[in-house]
C-alpha cells in the first residue's frame, strides 16, 4: 500500500544572537504550522543562535545534553504530535571540545530524537565586497551521510551548504531517501544567484522531494541572509516559496510522486561507472 499524502511545513526565521528569544519566536512558529495542520515541520539552519563573534559564539554554545534550544525543541515536538526537524544548532563537538558541530536533529512526535547530522561541508567562500565566510575555524565537519525513516518515507538529512554537492545527495537517495532535508541560512548573494536552482537540480536529479526552511532578513552585525524558504516536487516544481518575511509555508506532500518520477527518469538506476 502506497504511503499516505501528508501536510510539511517550512518555518522561516530571522534569528538573533539571544538562543533564548529565538527558541520562543521558533517555537511560536512551529505551533502556528501544526494549527494549518502539517505533520513534518521544519526549521532553519543555526536556528538557536545566529551569532558572527567568535569569541561569544563559543561562550554561548552548550553540549547537546545541556542546549536549551533542543530541550525546548524535544518538548515541543511532545507538545505538538508532529514529526519536528530542528535543522540546526549550534552544539560543541563531541569528540572535539575546543570546535563546535553544526548540527541537525530530526525529532520524533514524542520528542526523542530520532537521527543527528553533522554538516558535512563547511562554508569557507570570500563573495567580496567584504563578505567573507570560515566555517572551519569555528566547526568541525561530519563526516556521515544520515538517512532516517518518516512514516511516509525515508529522509536525506542535509545542510546548507552541503546542496553544491551534488554527489551526497545521490549517496542519499540510493540510501533509499525519497525526501531531502535542506536546512539553511543562505546569503543574499548567493540565494539571488544559485537558490532555486540548486534546490530544484537536486529534486530534479533525484527525484525526490526537498524542504529546505531558510533563514531570512537582517541578523547581527549586518549579515543579511536570503529566505524564500522552499518546498519541490520530485519533477522539480516549486509547491511553496517562504518569500523574504518570517512566517510559515505549508504543501501537501504525496510520496507517491517519487515513484513516479524515477520510473519516467530513471536516472538513479542509470547511472554508471567511469574513470
Amino acid at each position: 500500500m502506497p504511503a499516505p499524502s501528508f501536510i510539511a511545513a517550512c518555518v522561516q526565521t530571522n534569528s538573533a544572537r539571544a538562543p533564548e528569544v529565538n527558541i520562543r519566536a521558533a517555537s511560536d512558529l512551529v505551533r502556528r504550522a501544526r494549527d494549518a495542520g502539517a505533520e513534518f515541520i521544519l526549521l532553519p539552519e543555526i536556528v538557536n543562535m545566529i551569532e558572527p563573534k567568535r569569541e561569544l559564539l563559543f561562550q554561548k554554545a552548550k553540549n547537546e545534553a545541556d542546549d536549551p534550544a533542543l530541550a525546548a525543541f524535544r518538548a515541543l515536538a511532545g507538545e505538538t504530535g508532529a514529526w519536528l526537524l530542528a535543522g540546526s544548532l549550534v552544539v560543541r563537538a563531541d569528540e572535539e571540545p575546543s570546535m563546535l558541530a553544526n548540527r541537525s536533529f530530526l525529532l520524533a512526535p514524542d520528542g526523542a530524537i530520532a537521527a543527528r547530522y553533522d554538516k558535512i561541508h563547511m562554508f569557507d567562500v570570500d563573495l567580496g565586497a567584504g563578505e567573507r565566510y570560515q566555517e572551519s575555524r569555528s566547526y568541525r565537519p561530519g563526516t556521515k551521510a544520515v538517512t532516517a525513516d518518516l512514516p511516509w518515507g525515508r529522509l536525506g538529512m542535509t545542510v546548507c551548504y552541503d546542496l553544491r554537492f551534488p554527489h551526497l545527495y545521490r549517496a542519499l537517495a540510493r540510501q533509499g531517501a525519497a525526501f531531502f532535508s535542506v536546512p539553511s541560512s543562505f546569503t543574499r548573494p548567493t540565494g539571488r544567484a544559485h537558490w532555486h536552482v540548486l534546490l530544484r537540480a537536486r529534486a530534479i536529479e533525484n527525484g525526490g522531494f526537498v524542504f529546505a526552511p531558510a533563514q531570512c532578513g537582517e541578523h547581527a552585525e549586518e549579515r543579511k541572509t536570503y529566505g524564500h524558504s522552499l518546498i519541490v516536487d520530485p519533477w522539480g516544481e516549486v509547491l511553496a516559496d517562504g518569500g523574504e518575511e518570517v512566517g510559515v509555508v505549508t504543501a501537501r506532500i504525496d510520496p507517491a510522486l517519487v515513484a513516479e518520477a524515477r520510473a519516467k527518469v530513471p536516472a538513479l538506476a542509470s547511472d554508471q561507472p567511469f574513470d
